[in-house]
């Protein structure tokens, strides 16, 4: 059986003890972490006492160490690749490395843990049988157009948004589709100061333009809802004056 030469660590997105048992011990045993902050990460490690290796791999140098770092995988180095918080490549750096591992045959395992759409998506109240995730919606280019195309989306749509733009990002959505669509708004989730907001679209913006949200945010938006057409009559009858 292929031996594993690079593993997806998740990282707590806020309490330190969301992590598991298999990440430390996976953090414990490789040759090397690659972290999207080295400072953040840093304070992750010493919390645990662990001293592998830490270099820094972020979405400005990915394309640039890619190629060292497969030669490394290869040879037999065993990495581990982490984010600030959260899953690797969700939003974050890392999908460049996983594909060409992928293209060079080197086996790569994804350990499950935290990631901040999950708890908001169920945490909302709204149907999470079918849903989209968006993640970050380009800041300008693009942007409109995005919230055109999802105004017919049937399905419950996640958003990954800063604090200083939700605001102007709801009353977006809600002049682009309707006013009384139902959402959520969760933010600092797993951290001290978690909450979630809950309400349609008009009334999350009126909310957070009163109180101006800090950390991190996940908006959970429904989906477009389709009016069942009335059936018709199941038998038909004949005129009686024939």
């Amino acid at each position: 059986m292929e031996e594993t030469s690079l593993y997806i660590v998740p990282t707590p997105i806020g309490n330190l003890e969301d992590i598991t048992a298999r990440a430390l011990r996976i953090l414990k045993e490789v040759d090397t972490i690659l972290a999207e902050d080295t400072r953040n990460t840093g304070k992750l490690l010493k919390h645990f006492e662990i001293k592998s290796n830490l270099q820094s791999h972020h979405a400005f140098n990915e394309h640039k160490t890619v190629e060292g770092l497969l030669n490394r995988l290869q040879k037999g180095e065993k990495i581990a690749l982490v984010s600030d918080a959260g899953t690797p490549v969700i939003s974050d750096p890392g999908y460049i490395l996983v594909r060409a591992c992928g293209e060079a045959g080197i086996k790569v395992e994804t350990l499950p843990g935290a990631t901040a759409f999950v708890p908001a998506l169920v945490n909302s109240g709204l149907p999470s049988d079918r849903f989209i995730f968006e993640g970050f919606l380009p800041h300008k280019k693009g942007r409109q157009t995005k919230i055109q195309e999802l105004a017919e989306e049937q399905r419950t749509i996640v958003f990954y948004e800063s604090p200083h733009r939700l605001v102007k990002f709801l009353e977006q959505l809600a002049e682009a589709w309707e006013t009384d669509r139902r959402a959520s708004v969760s933010r600092e989730i797993s951290k001290f100061h978690e909450e979630t907001q809950r309400g349609t679209l008009e009334e999350l913006a009126a909310y957070y333009t009163e109180k101006p949200p800090k950390g991190e945010i996940v908006v959970v938006v429904e989906g477009k809802k389709i009016e069942k057409k009335p059936k018709g009559n199941k038998y038909k009858y004949k005129d009686q004056d024939q």
